[in-house]
Formats: structure tokens, C-alpha cells, sequence
């Protein structure tokens, strides 16, 4: 079986699903191919749900730009199309002096990559906000919040079908070769198939790097090494000690064994760093030890044995764990010379609040 269409993408978590609704709205006939089951199997629903205010980020890279960028249109489409989120606020809180000079630098670069409404907080007023934190100062950040990620994927979904994508489950990209114009993919899956197109897009998260091996015609230089970074996290059993979500100062690969909620109220700790070499996606209880000994630096009467473990997710990073995070990639025909395909690499946080900012780039770069 053949199909010609205008442009496939690769991989239905929350980015394919935005990139494919953005590429249907801009008059194009969409495929959209997953491996799995169902949207969202992967990094899209393993994570905190945070919407992400655009703190941390570098200035000027795509993560800082792009999380500022989104956080509006997200909160935007929610209102639009009845997701449900809340916009909790949050605080970024240091324990000793040495974090409070580095939460003064967060406060600096947040507002030099336009996050305006940042507060500093001394002790005494975060102490105000939340009376069980334990901190000598802290960052409120109040258009942070959190968001039902299913029911984004579902809206996202529903707004690509409206405007003439398909969808195909169980469908993996086996390979692609480029041709003039355009690529020629072999699937998988119950019912294999060869899918022509003029344009690629490559949105399949961790598999990313993966699936642009497979691209014959794709110099493999331009195709990053995947790094897996997995981040555990545990449940609080019993009444969450907080009303906003609570991070620490950030680490080298993340931010920290921070507390957020769901919309339902339930607390929930993490993620953890753990460099691993395979998907595998069980909680190792024995890691509520190191849980404990950091919720307890900003929240002390965390009880014993009340900590459950939850659900783990990977980070799909492109550096490992002695380099600096990289930033998003979206690698177009600038940087591989190759018409017509666009890789997305690395999108780890804030990929989900970046999700619609991420799809027009890549209308953009197509």
C-alpha cells in the first residue's frame, strides 16, 4: 500500500499533536504517525504538568523564548477550549545563603528573559504564604501553574482532526530516504505501508535521535546522541502540606525534588536526576531516602514513611551529565541542508508549556 500526503509527523505526545495541528491549520494534508497505542505514551505523560513561567532558561535560547511564548498561548488555548489547569504560583526557595545568591541570579535572568512579574520574598513573607517552608528567601513566581496534559493532548487532537489530519497508531517509521522532492517512508505495524511525502517532521521524544538515523540522506552528523535522564517521583500520603508549588534552588540536570500538586490537590515530590543506558520506567522505593533528606531542607516536618512511590519519567537529553543541559533543537534545512525535514531534539522541560510556541517554529522553519 502507498499514500501520498503533504507532510508526516513523527511521534502523538504533546509536541506531534501541536505540530500537527499547527501544520493541518497552515492548509497542509497531515499524517500523523505514533508507535504506540495512544497519544501521549511517552515523556508527555511522565512528567509534573507544570506550566513553566521561564525562569531558568539562558537568555535568548529557544527554551527561554519559547516557554515565554507558549505559557501565554497555553494558558490562552485552556480558556479557549475548556482544559482544565490552575494557575497556582510558585515559589522558588533557598535554605542557606549560598542558594540565596543563586536565587538572586534566577530572579536576574528571569527578567531578562521577560518573566515581569517575579517577586523576592524574605523570609518572613514566603513564611506568610506558606507557613510549614522552611527558607531564608524565595522566589514567587505567580503565573506559574499546572494543567490536565491528557486533556490538552485530547484538545490538540480533536483541533487537528477538525482541520484534516489523520492519525495512525501502532504505525512505526521503519526508515526514510530522501528523494526529489520530498522522503519516502516504509511503516510498520499490523498493516506495513509506504508513505510519500514532501515534508518530515520528527517529533518522537526520546526515539527523536533514533528515528533521524534512520533517514537515509541525513548526514549522521547532525543527528545527536540520546542521553536518558530519569526523574522518579513519590506521592505524599495524606494532606499536602502546601497551597502553591515549592522548588528548591535548581541542580545541574533539573530543578530540583520539587512539590507540586494535582488539580485534584494531591501532593507529589520529584523528579529525582539518575543518569540510566534503558527505558525502564519502575520506582526503585529505596530512593525515598534521597527524597526525604531533600524535601526536609525547605519542608522539616515532612513525616516519616509518608512518601509512596508514584511514577517515573525520562528526560530525553542530547548532553550528558558533566555538560551544560542543551538547549532545544529544532534542526531545519539551515543546519542540514536537507529540504523539507525538520528533527526535534532534546525537548525536555518546558516542552509541555513550550508546546505551541515549539509547532510554529516548525511551520517557520518548513
Amino acid at each position: 500500500m502507498s499514500v501520498d500526503v503533504d507532510c508526516v509527523v513523527v511521534g502523538a505526545g504533546v509536541v506531534g499533536l501541536a505540530v500537527a495541528r499547527a501544520l493541518a491549520m497552515s492548509g497542509r494534508e497531515v499524517i500523523l504517525v505514533e508507535a504506540g497505542g495512544g497519544i501521549g505514551e511517552g515523556i508527555s505523560s511522565r512528567n509534573s504538568e507544570v506550566i513553566h513561567a521561564g525562569i531558568y532558561y539562558p537568555g535568548g535560547s529557544l527554551k527561554a523564548q519559547l516557554c515565554v511564548e507558549g505559557k501565554q498561548r497555553l494558558y490562552a488555548f485552556c480558556d479557549e477550549r475548556g482544559v482544565s489547569y490552575q494557575r497556582l504560583g510558585k515559589l522558588i526557595v533557598a535554605t542557606d545563603d549560598v542558594q540565596r545568591v543563586a536565587l538572586q541570579g534566577l530572579l536576574e535572568q528571569g527578567r531578562r528573559n521577560g518573566v515581569d512579574d517575579l517577586q523576592w520574598l524574605d523570609a518572613c513573607q514566603a513564611h506568610e504564604l506558606e507557613p510549614e517552608l522552611a527558607c531564608v528567601a524565595a522566589l514567587w513566581s505567580p503565573s506559574t501553574g499546572i494543567v490536565d496534559s491528557h486533556g490538552l493532548m485530547l484538545a490538540l487532537q480533536a483541533d487537528a482532526q477538525a482541520w484534516g489530519a489523520s492519525l495512525a497508531f501502532h504505525t512505526p517509521l521503519l526508515s526514510a530516504r530522501c528523494t526529489e522532492p520530498g522522503f519516502t517512508l516504509q511503516m510498520g505495524g499490523a498493516e506495513p505501508m509506504t508513505l510519500s511525502c514532501s515534508e518530515l517532521v520528527n517529533c518522537a521524544g526520546l526515539s527523536a535521535p533514533e528515528v533521524a538515523s534512520g533517514i537515509v540522506g541525513l548526514p549522521a552528523q547532525y543527528v545527536p546522541e540520546a542521553r536518558l535522564c530519569k526523574g522518579s517521583y513519590f506521592s505524599l500520603t495524606g494532606r499536602a502540606p502546601f497551597r502553591h508549588l515549592v522548588y528548591p534552588a535548581p541542580e545541574s540536570a533539573g530543578l530540583g525534588v520539587h512539590m507540586t500538586l494535582d488539580l485534584g490537590g494531591q501532593a507529589r515530590f520529584g523528579p529525582d536526576v539518575e543518569w540510566v543506558d534503558r527505558l525502564d520506567y519502575r520506582v526503585d522505593p529505596a530512593r525515598a531516602d534521597g527524597f526525604y533528606q531533600a524535601i526536609r531542607r525547605y519542608w522539616p516536618g515532612l513525616p516519616d514513611a509518608s512518601l509512596q512511590p508514584a511514577y517515573s519519567g525520562i528526560r530525553p537529553k542530547i548532553t550528558g551529565p558533566t555538560a551544560p543541559a542543551a538547549d532545544f533543537r529544532i534542526s531545519g534545512f539551515t543546519e542540514h541542508g536537507v529540504p523539507g525535514l525538520v528533527n526535534l531534539f532534546g525537548i525536555e522541560s518546558p516542552g509541555l508549556t513550550s508546546c505551541l510556541a515549539l509547532a510554529e517554529r516548525v511551520v517557520a522553519h518548513l
